[in-house]
């Protein structure tokens, strides 16, 4: 599958790919028909169902895991997403939405600390039983577009589809106080499939 937001851009790069090679522009032709094959790429949406437990939390997001930290007593996930990797953001325990709350900003690369606070960035909250578990999706430098899909008072199951980041991100997931971590930096995480925490 693809994701509809790609539709616009796949579309517009084959009509141009098209025309380059009607009107016998050859070369400029190829680099349209590349750019539609990258860009159906990005946008694929692989049929996913999380198999976890109701207490466990899904990767949000296709990537690799840069940091761990705390706030006050609340453990932190980040993850980054490279242009390789499926962007679908995903809900990462089932329940209802209680805020989202977009904030504009900056467009530093994903993986720098700094972007957690200062780029343009997107947070969901999720009332999961007596826990809320909030998780952010974070512009990056190439990645201008920010998209979700839902809306607040709507009810999610764990891994279904929330939104995405065009070309290139970071999500980071804050834990509800007293959560146990399942993942270490470096690790490579699935949205919807792999289990990066347990909530108390």
């Amino acid at each position: 599958m693809i994701a509809r937001d790609g539709f616009p851009f796949i579309l517009g790069c084959a009509a141009l790919s098209t025309l380059s090679f009607v009107f016998g522009f050859f070369w400029m032709g190829c680099v349209f028909l590349f750019l539609t094959g990258f860009i159906a790429f990005f946008f694929r949406d692989p049929q996913r169902t999380f198999q976890g437990a109701e207490s466990q939390v899904a990767s949000p997001a296709d990537g690799k895991v840069v940091a761990i930290r705390e706030e006050g007593d609340r453990p932190v996930v980040c993850i980054f997403l490279s242009i390789f990797n499926v962007h679908i953001n995903r809900a990462p325990v089932g329940g209802t939405i209680s805020r989202i709350q977009y904030t504009p900003g900056k467009f530093l690369v994903a993986f720098d600390e700094r972007a957690s606070k200062q780029n343009e960035q997107n947070s969901i909250t999720i009332k999961h039983g007596s826990n809320e578990l909030r998780f952010v999706q974070i512009a990056g430098l190439i990645a201008r577009r920010i998209v979700c899909w839902k809306h607040e008072g709507e009810a999610l199951h764990a891994g279904d589809r929330i939104g995405l980041i065009r070309f290139g991100s970071r999500v980071d997931v804050f834990f509800p106080t007293g959560s146990k971590l399942s993942v270490n930096i470096g690790d490579h995480v699935k949205a919807g499939q792999t289990v990066i925490g347990e909530l108390p």
